[in-house]
């Protein structure tokens, strides 16, 4: 059975565990109305649309 010639340090261990635990950015969309960037499934924050129809009233 294999066994490791050195140990690995407590920083190495710790950088190797900690890239599971990164943030990914929210994924965007353009909202078909007004072309903005929006997040999917959501209100867009600058016409007020969602699925073909006025869902906010923005002024």
């Amino acid at each position: 059975m294999a066994v490791p010639k050195k140990k690995k340090s407590k920083s190495k261990t710790r950088m190797r565990r900690a890239s599971n635990w990164k943030l990914a950015a929210p994924s965007r969309s353009n909202c078909p109305r007004c072309g903005s960037a929006k997040v999917p499934h959501t209100v867009c924050p600058n016409c007020g649309w969602y699925k073909d129809r006025v869902a906010v009233d923005v002024a």
